[in-house]
């Protein structure tokens, strides 16, 4: 298993796999309601975070796409970085694949000089980012869209 950056030429892999595997895992903590609206917001790849450098894909020796994400500079306070739009395959879970990838990004923005980390977190996801560190701040609303937004856990890290 290795961490690697994306480029554009990966929009497709990283599309399917939210594809497959958002509908998946978030199925059992959020309602029909919300995800029927969220899911073709946030099940697609973004070209822009793909060819930023920053974010990352964890592939197997044959290639085999098992999870992706990355993170962001904050606009505003340049030592914050944001959480970008992680994923593990659903057939991967709870094999290292979201710990080896949490891991590479986090290590990417502190060498990058961030020093706070804060990640929107889904319901699914918030115990697994406890374990990596993150402190829970509370519930958030998302915006996707005018008038869509997805329930979410804000959470932070610093970075030493």
């Amino acid at each position: 298993m290795h961490v690697r950056a994306t480029t554009r030429d990966d929009l497709t892999a990283v599309d399917a796999l939210l594809a497959r595997s958002y509908p998946k895992l978030l199925k059992s903590d959020y309602p029909p309601s919300v995800l029927v609206t969220a899911l073709p917001l946030i099940s697609r790849a973004q070209p822009a975070l793909l060819t930023s450098g920053t974010y990352y894909l964890v592939e197997t020796d044959g290639r085999r796409l098992l999870g992706a994400g990355g993170w962001s500079r904050d606009r505003q306070m340049h030592q914050r970085g944001h959480i970008r739009h992680v994923v593990t395959d659903f057939t991967a879970t709870r094999r290292g694949v979201g710990r080896r990838l949490l891991r590479h990004v986090l290590a990417e923005a502190q060498a990058a000089g961030i020093r706070d980390m804060e990640c929107w977190s889904t319901f699914t996801a918030e115990p697994f980012y406890r374990a990596m560190g993150f402190e829970t701040l509370g519930p958030i609303d998302v915006p996707l869209q005018p008038g869509i937004t997805f329930p979410a856990i804000r959470m932070k890290q610093r970075l030493l």
